[in-house]
């Protein structure tokens, strides 16, 4: 059961994980489908073959499980309730007294995208984007560039790339023990990269269309459900701190973050009913998310490329292909990273093609036209630029500083620290 079998030197665990990634990638109508059939295999396998960290048969799974469930718990809360959260930021009205503040040229889209960028950083990034784009809409008529489709994506995810909950990978880190500082320092990157993509996409839409900054003059802050929304953050923040840092031993026991969150949203159900109908479709899109973590949980992460600046890059990349979800998991599950970089890395490579995050999927539903890889790389290759010079500048400012294992027992294996600077 030691054995781990491979096939042209890689190892088959990982064979099947990434045909399970290349078949969300390619079939999107059937995303849960392909997730789960995945799982379901890889589970399967290393029943028969590998067992699972050294432990075979269904015992082995069991102990696995029984690991993971906390994680599972927390993203699984968290995903519904900030689906939730989101419908009471767009009922705060908030959205429709923004384009007041927007200059009436192509610095209206720019300041668009850092208001897009601003908002990832405390509310999810899925939510910043469908936002984001439901403005769009509305001050550009619906005429609205796939460049700056782009762009928007890429503001959700780099508002959230250096926020515990701005974005799901960043709060798989806080959930794993990773310190919210260790991730702060992805805004070096992020900032730079929103003056590049912001700036040409700014004039990109306005010259396919100029912006039309007048807002709803009966337009009006619901100042109710915008308290409620930072009640909710504040709740999952504070239960989250006082626990890591009062009791670190129970934080991988519990899922206080998740509870914290529902406990908060049944609380502000008696001042304002939360959108119920809400509930399936992000349950849905959690279980998607939730079986593709499982499955990167059980990868042998011995195996993967020792841990550096080159490999995070690399990540960016890759997540713009395959889901950052999983990709994270393995990397918190190897240790050993500089976790600002990886945050930068996962959370915004994904934006240099539509499917690669989460936020691109979910706003296209509302911009088909989006749905096209080749106009989305060639009407948005500012978003890839964008990532290098980031990530670059971030390595010159900064350097590489792998952090310690957050987890008690846990080795990690480092690269050494890049002579930056």
């Amino acid at each position: 059961m030691n054995a781990i079998p491979t096939l042209a030197g890689i190892p088959v665990d990982f064979i099947l994980f990434a045909a399970t990634l290349l078949g969300v990638a390619l079939f999107h109508g059937r995303t849960l489908t392909v997730a789960l059939c995945g799982l379901a295999t890889i589970s399967l396998y290393k029943l028969a073959f590998t067992g699972f960290a050294g432990q075979p048969g269904l015992g082995g799974l069991g102990h696995h499980l029984l690991h993971e469930w906390v994680l599972v718990s927390n993203l699984f809360m968290l995903l519904v309730g900030f689906a939730l959260l989101a419908c009471y930021f767009d009922r705060s009205r908030v959205p429709a007294v923004l384009p007041r503040v927007l200059p009436d040229d192509w610095k209206g889209g720019f300041v668009l995208l850092v208001l897009i960028f601003v908002m990832s950083a405390f509310l999810d990034n899925i939510a910043a984007a469908i936002i984001g784009g439901t403005v769009a809409a509305s001050v550009y008529r619906g005429r609205v560039h796939v460049g700056y489709l782009a762009a928007i994506v890429a503001a959700s995810n780099a508002g959230g790339s250096g926020s515990v909950v701005g974005d799901t990978t960043t709060t798989m880190m806080w959930i794993d023990g990773v310190s919210p500082f260790d991730v702060l320092h992805a805004y070096v990157a992020a900032v730079t990269a929103l003056l590049i993509f912001g700036t040409i996409a700014a004039v990109q839409q306005h010259r396919l269309q100029p912006i039309q900054a007048d807002a709803d003059p009966d337009a009006r802050i619901d100042w109710t459900c915008l308290g409620i929304v930072g009640f909710i953050l504040v709740s999952a923040i504070s239960v989250n701190v006082f626990v890591n840092v009062n009791h670190p031993e129970l934080a991988s026991r519990f899922p206080f973050i998740g509870v914290a969150v529902w406990v908060a949203i049944a609380l502000v159900a008696l001042l304002r009913r939360p959108d119920w109908h809400e509930v399936p479709p992000a349950a849905r899109g959690a279980v998607f998310l939730l079986a593709l973590v499982l499955c990167a949980s059980m990868m042998p992460v011995e195996h993967l490329p020792t841990p550096g600046w080159v490999t995070a890059l690399g990540l960016g990349f890759v997540s713009a292909v395959f889901d950052n979800i999983p990709l994270t998991g393995l990397a918190l599950k190897q240790g050993g990273y500089d976790w600002g970089f990886l945050a930068f890395a996962v959370g915004f490579g994904g934006s240099m093609l539509w499917f690669g995050s989460t936020a691109g999927v979910a706003l296209s539903t509302r911009f088909p036209e989006a749905r096209s890889v080749a106009n989305w790389v060639r009407h948005g290759w500012h978003v890839a630029v964008a990532y290098v010079v980031g990530f670059m500048v971030m390595l010159a400012v900064l350097g590489w500083h792998p952090h310690e294992p957050h987890k008690p027992g846990k080795p990690a294996v480092v690269a050494p620290a890049a002579p930056t600077r």
